[in-house]
């Protein structure tokens, strides 16, 4: 299986990196500088600058870009449509590295996590440009893409533990009640979301047992 993982010197894109390796995978980090990540493999090009004939061959692309400034926090939405325009029609997947503020907390749908009271307020515009983006890739038919949010509580120097609950649409909460995951264990999700592949234009989510 070939993967490239767009935006591998990142936290998370790091850690995808290396559990993707460490299981045998075929992998190339799509870096912007000089590539820190464990790939030997490297396309190095802004994620902006990708073709569809870099992207070419392989079968998972996973996206791990991430934006926290005002001024570029509309480029989720951006980044992720040059990336959907890039494997448009074709075979390859699109896993998209999420956010947790727009998963669900009723079985209706009709609220979301950043609706809520206790949503601290300097998180609220990431959330929000995260939710946007989601939304515009749900309108997507031309792309096999997979959304994975992580848990409310996504701790970046958190234990690797292996173990991790998967969910859906709605947040979803441990047996201690917690809604927690460490960007390791959420990794090990997104690699097996990459290698089993069953999750086709749908937004599931991962919790820690």
């Amino acid at each position: 299986m070939k993967i490239a993982v767009v935006c591998a010197n990142g936290k998370e894109g790091s850690l995808i990196v290396k559990e993707a390796m460490d299981r045998g995978l075929d992998v190339t980090a799509v870096v912007r500088g000089e590539n820190r990540s464990a790939a030997e493999k490297v396309i190095q090009k802004d994620l902006f600058q990708l073709t569809a004939s870099d992207l070419e061959g392989f079968d998972v692309v996973i996206d791990a870009f991430g934006a926290w400034t005002p001024e570029e926090l509309p480029k989720h939405s951006t980044s992720l449509k040059h990336l959907c325009d890039t494997v448009s029609g074709k075979d390859t997947r699109l896993l998209v590295v999420g956010g947790a503020g727009s998963l669900y907390v009723n079985t209706e749908h009709t609220a979301q996590v950043m609706d809520g009271p206790d949503f601290p307020d300097i998180f609220k515009p990431l959330a929000s440009n995260m939710g946007k983006a989601l939304e515009e890739l749900r309108a997507r038919k031309d792309v096999k893409w997979t959304y994975l949010s992580p848990a409310g509580d996504f701790r970046a120097d958190g234990a690797r533990t292996g173990n991790y609950i998967l969910g859906g649409e709605e947040l979803t909460l441990n047996s201690k009640g917690e809604s927690v995951i460490s960007y390791a264990d959420y990794a090990i999700a997104m690699v097996d979301e990459a290698v089993n592949g069953g999750h086709i234009q749908q937004r599931i989510s991962v919790v820690a047992e």
